[in-house]
C-alpha cells in the first residue's frame, strides 16, 4: 500500500468538475484507491462518495492506493492533485 497526503489549495475545495476528472483518472487503475479526510473516507472511483465528503480549501486529505499497479497509480494521482487542487 502506498499513501500520500495533500492539502487542498483550490479556493473552491474539491469541487465537481475536477473531482469528476479525478475519479476518471483513478478508474484507469486496477488498484483500490481510498480518499480520507479526518474520520470520513470514500472510494476515489465514486464521484458521489467524493463529493459527499465536502473537502474544502486548506484541508488535508490522504490517498491510499493498494493493488498491482499501486506505484504508478499513486504517482499519477499525486501529480493530478498537484496540478488541479
Amino acid at each position: 500500500m502506498i499513501q500520500f497526503q495533500y492539502t487542498i489549495t483550490d479556493p473552491n475545495g474539491l469541487h465537481a468538475r475536477p473531482a469528476g476528472l479525478l475519479v476518471k483518472e483513478a478508474q484507469k487503475f486496477s488498484s483500490t484507491v481510498k480518499l480520507t479526510r479526518g474520520e470520513k473516507s470514500a472510494d476515489l472511483k465514486r464521484l458521489f462518495a467524493i463529493m459527499g465528503m465536502g473537502v474544502k480549501c486548506g484541508e488535508t486529505v490522504e490517498v491510499a492506493v493498494d493493488g498491482a499497479d499501486e506505484a504508478q497509480a499513486a504517482q499519477t494521482l499525486e501529480k493530478f492533485f498537484q496540478e488541479n487542487f
